[in-house]
């Protein structure tokens, strides 16, 4: 009976050990993203950097799909046109965002996604990140 209790408990831990390395090698994988002006320098652009902030300034050219990149810090965008946006995540979800000029979103540390400009006209916006 103990060797059966020891085996099933051993079983159990190295399947938890498992599914945590593969959790982990996944979140890892994500992680890599690299931020915006790194992950596509074409559409962001680093306008201002301190020991505090960073900003950046995005422009999206109409039918645009920037490459992969993920916001490793929370941050604030200021939206200076429209913006009807496809958003792509890795895990094959696609969320439509339309933001309007002169509108403020926060937004969260998102590992992972690029994005399509789907708008009439170029999508301009400025992030501005604290570090």
């Amino acid at each position: 009976m103990m060797v059966r209790s020891c085996a099933l408990a051993l079983g159990a831990v190295t399947a938890f050990c498992l599914v945590s390395s593969a959790a982990m090698a996944q979140g890892a994988m994500a992680q890599t993203a690299p931020p915006t002006y790194k992950g596509d320098p074409d559409v962001y652009k680093l306008i201002f950097e301190d020991a505090n902030f960073r900003v950046i300034e995005a422009v999206r050219k109409k039918g645009v799909h920037d490459k992969t990149h993920g916001h490793p810090v929370r941050a604030v965008v200021y939206n200076l046109t429209d913006c009807k946006t496809k958003v792509y995540t890795p895990d094959g979800k696609v969320t439509e965002r339309d933001a309007k000029a002169g509108t403020v979103a926060a937004v969260p540390i998102i590992p992972a996604h690029s994005a399509e400009n789907v708008d009439s006209g170029d999508c301009r916006q400025i992030f501005v990140e604290r570090k």
